[in-house]
């Protein structure tokens, strides 16, 4: 996801919005869309499989938190999509404990924490409980808030080492280290081994 003209022309219009543009959003909508929706279907992929939230309604519930969103300094569109990404995982874990998925009694989730440039880019895995894995977050979060945002940034938003560099104001090297170690973590806290 470089920054390239369409990311420019998101940036751009990112800061318009802001400036109070009036007509900004409604020329950004069509620009991030594709990218939300992509991003949508990336993380209903990992859920439960009788789990009732669409692509579409995440999307459209997302982009009116977004909307919401006017204070914020964009910097770039990765940010723009680590807020959306950010945002998503609150809704679905929302929605999780709405529908008491812990309650009936949910896996461990199996995460395609590999080497992968883009973990989003993953083939598909074994449905997670989302509510479950944002548990676990929340505890890495507490212990370490970087790796718990790099790992937001890398296996819910999708971005790459790259562009969670960006975003976060870190070296690339620095983000696959804290990668590499938000993931084995999150591994044994998830799946009770090494305890």
């Amino acid at each position: 996801m470089p920054e390239g003209s369409e990311g420019s022309d998101i940036t751009r219009l990112l800061h318009e919005w802001r400036g109070g543009s009036p007509d900004a959003r409604d020329r950004l909508i069509p620009l991030v869309y594709r990218e939300l929706h992509a991003l949508a279907s990336r993380y209903l992929s990992r859920e439960r499989r009788d789990h009732i939230l669409q692509t579409t309604a995440l999307v459209n519930e997302a982009f009116v938190k977004l909307s919401g969103q006017r204070d914020v300094d964009w910097q770039n569109r990765a940010h723009f999509f680590g807020i959306a990404a950010q945002l998503m995982r609150r809704i679905l874990v929302d929605h999780a404990r709405r529908q008491g998925s812990a309650k009936r009694g949910g896996r461990a989730p199996q995460l395609p924490f590999d080497d992968q440039e883009s973990p989003s880019r993953a083939p598909a895995v074994e449905a997670i409980d989302a509510y479950a894995l944002d548990r676990s977050l929340s505890r890495l979060e507490a212990l370490d808030p970087r790796q718990g945002r790099v790992v937001e940034l890398r296996f819910f938003g999708g971005l790459t080492n790259e562009e969670t560099a960006l975003v976060m104001g870190l070296s690339p090297a620095t983000v696959k280290r804290e990668w590499t170690v938000a993931r084995a973590w999150l591994h044994r806290d998830l799946t009770g081994e090494g305890l």
